[in-house]
């Protein structure tokens, strides 16, 4: 479409009519070509009008897909891969969480006999569980399993000797 002289006060009135509904200028003066005929002269036309085969582009897959078949060598590979890796891990030791606890028992009162109360408190046994020596000194556990449920209730058991007892600290091995 032409819009006659933009300088002039006419051609401008034409051009915001054409503009009203539209938000762009449509249309470049000359003859519309391919768009593979723009730019250097003798340059060969490479935008799919004659140009290189799209089914070339179609041998390359650089994402990996799924589409295709694995070949019996890829799949045996893998799998002597991933069997290399599951006997690896299963040699490899499990991590176990021990903690050190300090308990803090307290006697009835200053007439309660302490080396029975020390004698109750390491009868209790359990697997994984090391007493430390006979003053107020951390003892070790194993985390999966002794609890401080477990060690609390079975010291407050020895109802005569024990009024109370707390974990004075605790912190992981």
């Amino acid at each position: 479409m032409g819009f006659g002289d933009l300088k002039s006060p006419a051609g401008l009135q034409v051009l915001n009519d054409y503009l009203v509904d539209k938000s762009y200028i449509e249309g470049l003066p000359g003859v519309k070509k391919a768009l593979g005929k723009y730019g250097p002269a003798n340059v060969e036309d490479a935008t799919g009008s004659g140009g290189t085969d799209s089914k070339d582009d179609d041998d390359i897959d650089l994402f990996g897909s799924d589409d295709e078949e694995e070949s019996e060598e890829a799949k045996r590979l893998r799998e002597e891969c991933l069997a290399q890796y599951e006997s690896k891990l299963a040699k490899k030791p499990a991590l176990v969480a021990k903690s050190s606890i300090l308990l803090d028992v307290k006697p009835w009162d200053d007439e309660t006999d302490l080396a029975k109360l020390e004698e109750c408190v390491r009868s209790i046994q359990a697997d994984d569980l090391v007493w430390g020596s006979s003053k107020l000194v951390p003892c070790v556990v194993e985390d999966d399993k002794v609890g401080t449920d477990m060690l609390e209730e079975q010291i407050t058991a020895f109802e005569d000797y024990v009024q109370s007892m707390d974990v004075a600290a605790f912190s992981k091995i």
